[in-house]
């Protein structure tokens, strides 16, 4: 199927970014001859992609093979998001287009999962008739129950949220891995209450995984060929794990050093930073280890202070310039800096839209993620604010922050030619079997021409060219 794209984003993405904002199904299967198969799809946040791969083997330890033919599937996930509408509605659309399959197949069962599951747990069982079960993100354990009770004639739903559930001891089937990048969760939930967000309402409380098993869960990966990790969390700088006897507490500074130390040839990334949290420490590590990747995901949603207090985003603008001021101190210009950005949020005026733009222009950022505001039940701006911004209004606001944010990431390219990148190959590129596709330490795509290098090398890359999403270049023995 084809993937979410929402009119209001600009598509300067790297494989990591695209993949956290589309859809993806199965394309690893796994044929033990288990007797029933699954197939799952997942949408939205890196979060929910790493959520599937725990659902898949939970489900692989009861009974369930994967497969990546809808019409070979006893059980049907939808892993979903509520961040936008838009979201939501494509999941709905896509019910429909199952139903299809199940006029075919009645004995198939549907199950919608993650946040959209936790946020329209009734709406789903009782509007869309083909939905046998609704799971929220932390009841995925309880996935097995439910099924018997769906095999029973009923229909079945768990969406409570945990305060402790992190699924440490969960090893994940890795369902459309490349064999070089894999996720790996660090923590769970979100304390941070921003005003037009409805994760911490659909994800629970923020709560850290065990350092020990993260770990675990990385040097497994190091031992079967992966090159890179991706360490995940809604707000990764506020991980911090203690041991139940407090001897031990590791922050997200330490967890990244410990990771980093497995092997040098193992890249290390991170996503999301929070502008509040992330420290001098974390910065100061990742130059300590060539292997961090110099690219931090630094959301800002908004370069004026009374909208970012509208947004209780608990900064405001000078502390976003002195973060992004030591990133650029510690690490260098070249530290690759990507950001989250809402054009027209409640009250905007046209004064500061202008800070949006200048802070853009101060950043300088590589590429960012670009939406106009589209208000989501239930969050704190639903209650208290009114989104009084006219759609004609966020369009062109919108429009502008786009417009910027190309000449910028294009000028940011611009940069890097005539430079030698040091580039992880994940594969061969979309357009042509003879050139092969990866990403430099700053997260940006590099394509070159294919010679004798494989996927998973290593490869220096000189830069010789660019558009505004991507790097061209010749590798360099």
């Amino acid at each position: 199927m084809d993937p979410i794209v929402d009119l209001d984003f600009i598509d300067n993405r790297t494989p990591e970014q695209a993949a956290a904002a589309d859809t993806t199904h199965i394309t690893q299967e796994t044929q033990t001859g288990k007797s029933r198969k699954l197939y799952i799809e997942s949408y939205g946040c890196a979060m929910n992609f790493s959520d599937s791969e725990i659902v898949s083997s939970i489900m692989f330890e009861n009974g369930f093979d994967t497969t990546s033919d809808i019409a070979q599937a006893d059980l049907v996930f939808l892993n979903t998001c509520s961040i936008r509408e838009k979201a939501e509605q494509t999941v709905r659309n896509r019910l429909g287009q199952i139903n299809f399959h199940k006029k075919k197949k009645p004995e198939m069962m549907v199950g919608v999962l993650g946040c959209m599951a936790e946020r329209l747990k009734k709406s789903l069982l009782e509007e869309e008739k083909i939905v046998d079960l609704v799971v929220g993100p932390d009841a995925y354990r309880d996935l097995p129950n439910l099924i018997n009770e769906v095999d029973g004639g009923q229909k079945a739903v768990n969406v409570l949220l945990s305060r402790e559930e992190t699924y440490a001891d969960i090893n994940p089937i890795r369902l459309n891995s490349n064999g070089v990048s894999a996720f790996i969760s660090i923590m769970r939930g979100c304390d941070n209450m921003c005003s037009f967000c409805v994760v911490p309402f659909t994800r629970g409380r923020e709560r850290s995984r065990d350092a020990h098993s993260i770990v675990r869960e990385a040097q497994a990966l190091v031992d079967q060929g992966y090159k890179e990790v991706t360490l995940l969390g809604q707000n990764v700088d506020s991980y911090k794990w203690a041991s139940e006897d407090g001897t031990e507490s590791v922050n997200f500074a330490q967890l990244l050093e410990m990771v980093a130390l497995l092997s040098p040839d193992l890249r290390v990334r991170f996503s999301t930073s929070h502008p509040k949290d992330i420290t001098d420490e974390v910065l100061y590590t990742m130059k300590k280890y060539d292997n961090i990747c110099k690219y931090i995901h630094l959301p800002a949603q908004s370069g004026n202070s009374r909208v970012l207090e509208l947004m209780n985003r608990t900064y405001d603008r000078e502390w976003y310039i002195n973060r992004v001021d030591a990133i650029r101190a510690i690490l260098g210009d070249d530290c690759g800096i990507s950001s989250d950005m809402i054009a027209g949020f409640c009250t905007e005026t046209e004064e500061e839209h202008q800070d949006t733009l200048s802070l853009m222009d101060y950043v300088q950022y590589d590429y960012s993620y670009m939406f106009f505001y589209s208000e989501r039940p239930g969050t704190l701006a639903a209650r208290k604010l009114e989104d009084d911004i006219p759609l004609e209004v966020k369009k062109r606001r919108l429009d502008e922050i786009i417009t910027k944010q190309r000449e910028t990431s294009l000028n940011r390219n611009k940069r890097d030619i005539g430079k030698m990148h040091k580039v992880l190959v994940e594969g061969t590129s979309k357009k042509s079997e003879e050139q092969l596709s990866g990403r430099n330490d700053q997260n940006k795509v590099v394509i070159f021409d294919k010679k004798h290098y494989k996927k998973g090398d290593y490869v220096n890359v000189l830069v010789h060219d660019c558009s505004v999403g991507t790097l061209f270049g010749e590798a360099v023995d």
